[in-house]
């Protein structure tokens, strides 16, 4: 039985806090920080009277997301007041913006701790998920994670906005966004980009009364005896990726019946799966709210029992501890290579392993893992194999 699902309600409508509207300050200098951290976000100087919040794992940290920073100056310029439904929140920049009134929704847990450090009461939602329409919608196209996750992400926003009502959307020219504004504008009926700053881009359509295009369909794949399920924007949705399978097949002769396993960073859930097959106790975390979704969607395709949930790293996870930890370690956050995300999985293992216990970590074989896991671990490179190896970290 997997875990239970945070409830999807919709974002409170009422008169804006003092918290919500974020005093505008100047971000301070910035000592080192955890990555549980939230700092004030970096902003071009032009946006020096708005403010955000971040922290590592956020889209953009520690400044803010190119695109998002295009979108602010474009409703800046255009003056937008009132109610603004924000499908990709990320910081909460948008919510600084003078007269304006935040609905925000998030998929991202990093950003979700980010608005409620912010005052900002956000959702937990993907796209496809029903919410109250707006009559301005915002979005940031996430192109990097794939045509489906766009063409996801599009529909949304159809169904998000009434007729007559406003989408402002916004990407990088060089992931495809002039190709998702034809589709978004074939749907909308109205729509041309109206801003743009280097590859970044806004596009501005109007909402004609019409269906809202379907959402794609979920991907599924067989990995031996599995089958797994991967929603759109969801890593390695189409196949088992080098670097998982490869841990998998290093791990044929490991003994996981009745040990309390965690598949830190799940995706599509196949380690965690792979586990609970073999009688492991699986737990599957990941900071993508899709992806928590998708595991969830494989544990139930294959009969299998486990427990769910939507985390920022280990943040969910309370008390628990475990006899082995699972996982092949995100060090991408949007289009950046950013290690502190996978650093921070690294550390996971010292908190949450038993004595006795191991990690065992897949990774690029350049990635220097190796270095964050002394002090406190028996550090083995198990294999290194087609530009990967596995890591092997067992608790002194």
């Amino acid at each position: 039985m997997t875990g239970p699902r945070k409830p999807t309600s919709q974002p409170s409508r009422s008169p804006k806090p003092k918290s919500q509207q974020l005093k505008l300050r100047r971000p301070e200098p910035r000592a080192a920080a955890g990555y549980f951290q939230i700092l004030p976000a970096a902003l071009p100087p032009r946006l020096a009277r708005l403010t955000a919040l971040t922290k590592p794992g956020v889209r953009g940290a520690p400044d803010v997301d190119a695109a998002q920073v295009l979108l602010a100056e474009t409703l800046l310029k255009a003056r937008i007041k009132g109610e603004v439904l924000d499908l990709s929140a990320m910081g909460g920049l948008i919510a600084s913006l003078p007269g304006v009134t935040l609905r925000a929704a998030e998929g991202s847990a990093p950003a979700l701790a980010v608005l409620q450090a912010a005052g900002i009461n956000a959702v937990a939602a993907i796209p496809g998920d029903p919410l109250e329409r707006a009559p301005t919608v915002t979005l940031i196209l996430a192109g990097d994670r794939g045509n489906a996750y766009a063409q996801a992400q599009v529909s949304w926003a159809h169904a998000c906005t009434p007729p007559g009502g406003i989408l402002y959307l916004a990407g990088d020219r060089d992931k495809g966004f002039d190709r998702y504004v034809r589709a978004a504008g074939a749907a909308f009926g109205s729509g041309e980009t109206i801003a743009r700053d280097g590859g970044m881009r806004v596009a501005k359509l109007v909402r004609r009364p019409g269906p809202t295009p379907p959402q794609p369909p979920a991907e599924t794949y067989k990995y031996e005896d599995l089958k797994v399920v991967a929603l759109p924007g969801v890593f390695s949705a189409g196949k088992a990726d080098k670097a998982t399978a490869l841990l998998l097949r290093t791990l044929d002769d490991l003994d996981v019946s009745g040990k309390a396993v965690l598949d830190l960073g799940c995706g599509a859930g196949l380690i965690g799966a792979w586990a609970a097959r073999r009688g492991g106790m699986a737990t599957l975390t990941d900071a993508d709210l899709s992806s928590v979704r998708s595991a969830e969607q494989t544990l139930a395709a294959n009969q299998l029992t486990g427990e769910t949930l939507h985390s920022d790293v280990d943040a969910a996870l309370g008390e628990r501890r475990f006899d082995l930890i699972l996982s092949n370690p995100p060090f991408h956050v949007g289009r950046g290579v950013v290690l502190d995300v996978a650093a921070e999985f690294l550390k996971t293992a010292e908190r949450r392993l038993k004595p006795g216990g191991a990690a065992y970590y897949v990774a690029n074989d350049f990635l220097p893992y190796e270095k964050l896991l002394t002090g406190w671990a028996s550090v083995t490179e198990v294999v290194r194999e087609s530009g990967f190896k596995v890591l092997r970290a067992e608790r002194l």
